[in-house]
């Protein structure tokens, strides 16, 4: 059947049929329009917005769908978090009394479900006496929040050096198509679970099947499965799905911190679509676009989201997410919206990827609230703005670099382009996700080494080194034996490709 279907009143008989007398369904669809759905209650009081509505269809389970919007004194519109195919007119519809509640607690770990709590990996039905919560709840008091200051170390040089994370603290990876935010997401949960014996929280936000499919595998066959709960939304679903994921994600995650007074690590990716969602949504309901088509809820859509990821007292949500960058657009409105809220910004560069500079990330461009000396230590801080002042005379020399050669440049100069290309290259590191596509076994690097590697390129204590020898290692040491071992065959960018080849 057509969903495209124009608005159909409802006649004496349907209010009067006693489907819908108390205790049954109290509304009925009047017209149908891809996902939203415009339903009718006679002589009852209208569900609130965000309120959720099972939509009793002819074949299959109910159809979830959440108030958007009231038309008038008798008529919601609301948006279906399934596929409508084969919805009719007249259709009876219930409401719950409340938003969309989803199973929360350790039942769900180990488990992969969608949007409105469903299992989706085959397994065992839930128990039935899972507790239930709702995905709509306000953000805790300022006053019960606790400040992010203890730092989350990942093991991943470049970040633990120029953006350190904090644990309860808000961190994003932020890239354009094909530069390594999925991969570094996957690292990170690779290094999170070796390192912080906590519950992870890993939201699907419109990601593809293959996707979903490859990461509860690896989660599977390396054990981390049992302490993680998969919530995923993908992008053949509707946008409804896609745009409630994450909130039904931060649920699970609050159910934890707050009635179990666990850590969590809650991993968003791709948080963008999240707002292509929203957006979606706004169109469908007929809202005015704003800014470069975005929906005109953007600020107050991904505030909702973000200000309910804090700390509590002792206990901690930590989130990471995964933002793509439309176009390499870095003053796109979503990509400036969601970085507003974040403590810890990691801006993968292009230019880097194609140079096989993996992690590709921005020295220069990415930042930290918390590489501040009252944090991190005066000499961590210290480091770190070195290494970036280094690289950055380095990028100010490249053009003349380019017409004229490196000999042109002064004895100083060419000093400081040396050490500054041997930080570039200590600052790449083998991942334990991509050692199935290069054969390099993953390295993990304690601060203290990535802080001493630093210091002693600086100083000039690598400066006859090849630059080779300190690609792709893991700590200064193991440079030095590649370095006395001249002979010894080298990974050269290509054969690291694989870190940066999925979104």
């Amino acid at each position: 059947m057509n969903n495209e279907s124009s608005p159909t009143p409802i006649n004496e008989a349907d209010k009067a049929s006693p489907r819908l007398a108390a205790g049954a369904p109290a509304g009925r669809v009047i017209a149908v329009r891809g996902a939203v759905v415009d339903v009718a209650f006679y002589g009852v009081t209208l569900p609130l917005i965000d309120e959720s509505l099972a939509i009793i269809a002819d074949e299959g389970p109910p159809i979830i769908a959440e108030v958007q919007a009231h038309l008038d004194e008798n008529t919601v519109r609301a948006l279906a978090l399934q596929s409508t195919n084969g919805l009719r007119r007249g259709a009876p519809v219930r409401a719950s009394g409340g938003p969309i509640r989803v199973p929360v607690g350790e039942a769900m770990l180990g488990r992969l479900i969608d949007v409105t709590g469903t299992p989706g990996d085959r397994g065992d039905p839930l128990p039935a006496d899972v507790p239930l919560r709702p995905i709509h709840r306000a953000a805790p008091p300022l006053s019960s929040q606790g400040a992010a200051t203890e730092i989350f170390s990942t093991g991943i040089k470049v970040i633990d050096l120029l953006t350190p994370l904090a644990q309860g603290g808000k961190a994003a990876m932020f890239g354009g198509a094909g530069v390594g935010k999925t991969v570094l997401v996957m690292e990170l949960i690779h290094a999170m679970v070796e390192r912080y014996q906590g519950i992870s929280v890993f939201a699907g936000v419109g990601e593809r099947s293959r996707e979903g499919h490859e990461m509860l595998l690896d989660m599977r066959n390396s054990g981390v499965l049992p302490r993680t709960v998969l919530v995923y939304g993908q992008m053949n679903e509707p946008p409804g799905a896609r745009w409630r994921v994450p909130l039904t994600a931060l649920t699970v995650a609050e159910y934890f911190r707050d009635e179990r007074h666990q850590n969590v690590l809650l991993l968003m990716d791709n948080i963008f679509r999240f707002v292509q969602a929203g957006a979606e949504v706004s169109g469908l309901l007929g809202r005015l676009p704003s800014r470069v088509g975005y929906q005109p809820t953007l600020a107050s859509e991904v505030a909702a989201l973000q200000e309910r990821i804090v700390s509590v007292g002792n206990v901690s949500v930590t989130a990471i997410e995964a933002v793509y960058v439309p176009a390499d657009d870095f003053t796109d409105p979503a990509v400036t919206t969601i970085a507003a809220h974040v403590d810890s910004m990691v801006v993968l560069s292009r230019e880097m990827a194609a140079e096989g500079m993996y992690p590709a990330i921005d020295p220069i461009a990415s930042s930290s609230v918390l590489l501040d000396p009252l944090v991190v230590g005066a000499e961590h801080a210290q480091v770190a703005t070195e290494v970036r002042r280094t690289i950055e005379h380095y990028r100010e020399l490249q053009d003349v670099i380019s017409l004229l050669g490196v000999e042109e440049l002064g004895a100083d100069d060419r000093r400081i382009v040396g050490r500054a290309r041997r930080l570039q290259r200590f600052l790449t590191q083998p991942f334990a996700v991509t050692e199935a596509f290069t054969g390099v076994p993953g390295r993990s690097v304690a601060v203290a080494d990535t802080l001493a590697g630093c210091k002693a390129i600086l100083a000039g204590d690598c400066d006859t080194w090849q630059e080779s020898s300190l690609y792709m290692v893991g700590t200064l040491d193991e440079a030095r034996e590649r370095e006395n071992a001249p002979h010894e065959a080298t990974p050269s960018a290509p054969a690291h490709a694989a870190q940066g080849a999925t979104l």
